[in-house]
């Protein structure tokens, strides 16, 4: 009881000083770091957006270090306090500002959102974290740990950067990664990518008045893809473009897709159009703009790289679960796999080639090796059956994370989170992997609320203020309570 009164009145404190003095920025601050274009390879932006960091840092009064791709803030305890780390990721995905119905760094706020990329993922977070351990640090209450923030760099591309940065740095005693859901992430699936190539000329077989000149989709893995284009070139005699056309109209097109169609001369452009959403956390809400347009194509196209692997795209997208690739799995506890047709892009190694790139989230217990062995078998069925070529590689060097529910830190995270919301919400299982999978003793915490379709990787990426200020008195609540505390004991277990 001594204990909880305690608690209960620096919990007081921390709050009041936050409402006071810091809960007023955290709009302001989430508009301003959003402008930062930190999206993979915008040196310029990550560059920006680093000194802002370091500059915050010190106008907050905390110690900030610059670890190459990791920006360290801290916030000192007492001399050899254990660490809680606090893991966030200061890049984004990549943007195509067409479909965008504000500027996506334009850091707009309006109709109670704060609207850009990174809004929501990740760096909401990282705003509500500066100001609750600025919070934290005026109000006076004593502090048991050194809180350190880590800001990385590469979640969203490589994501070689935690690997790195543990090469010359111990890591956090224990760590909160705020880049997912509440309650608290006991289950993240693994992310493999399976890749199939081909060339995009013709082959024998089935042929039409016209070739195909392009062929291109999506952005990135990690998002549904809202657009999917095949540009075709009339060869053989004048063009006549209408019969195709009438055809691709009367395609049933899976719901919430359309096609547009320009016919120019001897060029016809087919677009389709869907709906982008996070392909790990929220793929049910994506409308796939590949897997329209590979339907409507059906049986329109001569034989070749292109029709092959649309083809493909038809067998691999007849559902999220990868049932069309033969993949079945299902858990009580992790449910099933989710599928992203994702991009169709030039090859790396030879522009002539086109790449079609598929990513799995995958639970247990298949391993990286046999998901990959089973997809390259279908591959090769594939191939047999249709005569196409595909060559199938890939990125299969990831595995799924699991916690104990009834571990000490998910227990006190949950506790945490129902005292500061008054809700109760079992744990999560994310198809989204985070820094937990890459840093010691660290699991994903928030700051997602759930029962929401997630915006991250999106279009119209937004985040309700209201949300905002939620999730930041969630944290609020749990540093307090962590930071104020005794060291926690073997937290990743019972």
């Amino acid at each position: 009881m001594i204990l909880a009164a305690v608690l209960a009145t620096a919990l007081a404190q921390v709050e009041q000083h936050y409402n006071d003095n810091e809960a007023a920025r955290l709009v302001p601050m989430l508009s301003e770091v959003i402008r930062f274009e930190t999206y993979e390879g915008n040196a310029e932006a990550h560059a920006a957006q680093k000194a802002w960091l370091m500059k915050t840092a010190d106008e907050f009064g905390f110690v900030a270090r610059d670890a190459g791709k990791i920006t360290e803030i801290e916030l000192p305890g007492p001399p050899n306090a254990p660490i809680l780390g606090l893991v966030i990721h200061g890049d984004v995905q990549p943007v195509d500002p067409d479909p965008w119905s504000f500027k996506p760094f334009g850091g707009v706020v309006e109709d109670g959102y704060v609207k850009g990329r990174g809004a929501a993922d990740d760096k909401g977070p990282l705003i509500q974290a500066l100001l609750v351990m600025k919070a934290l640090k005026e109000s006076g209450v004593p502090r048991t740990h050194t809180i350190r923030l880590l800001v990385g760099s590469e979640e969203e591309s490589s994501a070689t950067e935690m690997a790195e940065y543990l090469k010359t740095h111990a890591p956090p005693d224990y760590s909160l990664v705020l880049d997912s859901e509440f309650p608290v992430v006991v289950g993240e699936k693994a992310w493999d990518a399976l890749t199939v190539t081909t060339k995009l000329a013709e082959r024998p077989g089935i042929t039409k008045p016209y070739k195909v000149q392009f062929l291109d989709a999506g952005l990135a893995p990690s998002i549904v893809p809202d657009r999917a284009e095949i540009k075709l070139v009339w060869s053989d005699g004048a063009p006549d473009w209408e019969p195709l056309q009438q055809a691709i109209k009367s395609v049933a097109l899976p719901e919430g897709t359309r096609i547009a169609m320009l016919a120019d001369g001897d060029l016809l452009r087919v677009v389709a159009y869907g709906k982008s959403a996070h392909s790990g956390v929220n793929i049910a809400g994506g409308r796939n703009a590949l897997v329209a347009l590979a339907r409507a194509l059906d049986g329109k196209l001569p034989s070749g790289g292109a029709n092959d692997l649309l083809a493909f795209v038809r067998t691999a997208g007849v559902d999220l679960a990868g049932t069309g690739l033969g993949i079945r799995d299902h858990s009580d506890i992790w449910g099933r796999y989710t599928i992203n047709i994702a991009t169709i892009k030039p090859a790396k190694d030879d522009a002539a080639n086109r790449e079609l790139t598929i990513n799995l989230r995958r639970i247990p217990p298949r391993t990286a090796a046999q998901i990959k062995q089973h997809l390259f078998k279908e591959v090769a069925r594939f191939n047999k059956k249709t005569g196409a070529s595909l060559v199938a590689s890939g990125y299969f060097e990831d595995e799924p994370l699991g916690f104990d529910p009834k571990a000490k830190i998910v227990k006190r995270l949950m506790a945490d989170y129902t005292a500061a919301t008054g809700e109760t919400s079992k744990p999560a299982i994310s198809g989204g992997g985070t820094y937990a999978k890459r840093l010691p003793n660290a699991i994903a915490f928030g700051m997602w609320f759930p029962g929401k379709p997630y915006p991250g990787h999106d279009v119209d990426e937004m985040i309700p203020i209201a949300d905002l200020e939620r999730g930041a008195k969630v944290l609020l609540y749990t540093l307090t309570d962590i930071a104020t505390g005794p060291r926690m004991v073997a937290p990743f277990r019972r």
